[in-house]
C-alpha cells in the first residue's frame, strides 16, 4: 500500500441453508476493490450453478479475468493446509440482521455524492464547485456554515472560499479543519462585500490581514479605516482630475479604444486608494465621457 499499489486473495465458498460449510476456492492477486467485489460475485454463481448442476466443487486456486468477468483454474490442492489455512477457533460466526443494516443506514451522514447533487440544487453551484467544496467533509461543513454566516449570495460564498481560503490553506499547508479563519469570520468579510461596505480590493486585504495576525476582520477595518467612498461628489472629483490629467486616454476612448476606458477606472481607483465603488466609477466615467 505504501506503494500505492494494492493486491489481495479471496476466499469463496457457498452452502444451502443449514448445511455444513462447502468447499473453497481460492481468488488469487486481485488488484483492486471493485475487481474483488466483481471476482467475488462471479465465483459465487459459479459455484452455485455447478453444485444446482449435480456437479461437485473442485478445492482450487483460480485467477480472475477482469476483461471477460470470470474466474479461471489456475491450480488445484486437496487440503486445506495446502494453503496454509487454518480456522481460528475464537471468532464467532457473524450475522447481519436487517434491522442493524437499517440502523447504520439511519445514522449515516450525508454521503458525498448526495452532498455534491444537494449543493448544486439547492445553491446553484456549477459541477465543479459543488465538487470542489464537497472534496472533504470538513470543506462542505465549513461552506454551509459560511453561507449561513454571510447571508449573502451562494455562489460568493463559494468564490472566496475556493479562491482566496483555498489558496491561504495551501500557501500554509493547512487543512480546512486548522483554517486561520472562521466561516463566521469570512462570512462577515462576504457581507460586506456584498452590501458595498467594502471594495474587492478592501476586503482581501481584511483577509490578509485577519488570516496573517489571527484577528477579527472587524479589527481590521477599524484599525486601517477602510471604508469605501461612497459620496457620489467625492467620486465625481476624483474622476474630473483623473480626465484632466490623461487628455491622450480620453481622446482614445472617444476614437474607439475601449482598453483606454479601463486604463481610467484604474487611475480613478488608484487615486481613490481603492475606496471607490468601482460601478460607480464605471457609470460616472461613462457619463462624463460622453458628452
Amino acid at each position: 500500500m505504501q506503494e500505492g499499489s494494492f493486491r489481495c486473495d479471496a476466499n469463496v465458498s457457498v452452502r444451502r441453508p443449514g448445511e455444513a460449510l462447502g468447499t473453497r476456492c481460492e481468488l488469487k492477486n486481485l488488484n483492486s476493490f471493485r475487481f474483488m467485489e466483481r471476482a467475488i460475485e462471479y465465483e459465487a454463481r459459479r459455484q452455485i450453478e455447478l453444485l444446482e448442476d449435480g456437479g461437485r466443487i473442485e478445492q482450487e486456486t483460480r485467477l480472475y479475468d477482469p476483461e471477460r468477468d470470470e474466474t479461471r483454474s489456475m491450480r488445484t490442492k486437496e487440503e486445506a493446509h495446502d494453503y496454509r489455512y487454518f480456522p481460528d477457533p475464537d471468532l464467532l460466526p457473524l450475522v447481519v440482521r436487517e434491522d442493524d443494516i437499517a440502523r447504520i443506514r439511519a445514522a449515516l451522514p450525508e454521503l458525498p455524492e448526495a452532498r455534491r447533487a444537494r449543493f448544486a440544487r439547492e445553491y446553484g453551484l456549477s459541477d465543479y464547485d459543488a465538487r470542489a467544496l464537497t472534496a472533504s467533509r470538513a470543506s462542505a461543513d465549513y461552506y454551509e456554515a459560511l453561507v449561513r454566516a454571510s447571508g449573502a449570495d451562494a455562489k460568493l460564498c463559494a468564490n472566496w472560499q475556493i479562491g482566496e481560503l483555498a489558496a491561504a490553506l495551501n500557501r500554509d499547508e493547512r487543512d480546512i479543519s486548522e483554517s486561520r479563519i472562521s466561516p463566521d469570520a469570512l462570512g462577515w468579510i462576504v457581507n460586506q462585500l456584498a452590501q458595498g461596505a467594502l471594495t474587492g480590493k478592501m476586503a482581501k486585504r481584511v483577509f490578509e490581514a485577519s488570516w496573517a495576525e489571527g484577528i477579527a476582520p472587524q479589527t481590521v477595518v477599524e484599525r486601517e479605516g477602510l471604508k469605501p467612498i461612497s459620496d457620489s461628489a467625492a467620486v465625481e472629483k476624483l474622476v474630473d482630475e483623473v480626465l484632466a490629467a490623461n487628455a491622450r486616454q480620453v481622446a482614445d476612448y472617444r476614437a474607439g479604444k475601449e482598453r483606454a476606458f479601463n486604463s481610467l477606472v484604474g487611475q480613478v481607483m488608484k487615486a481613490s486608494g481603492g475606496k471607490a465603488n468601482p460601478a460607480q466609477v464605471n457609470e460616472i466615467l461613462r457619463r462624463k465621457l460622453a458628452r
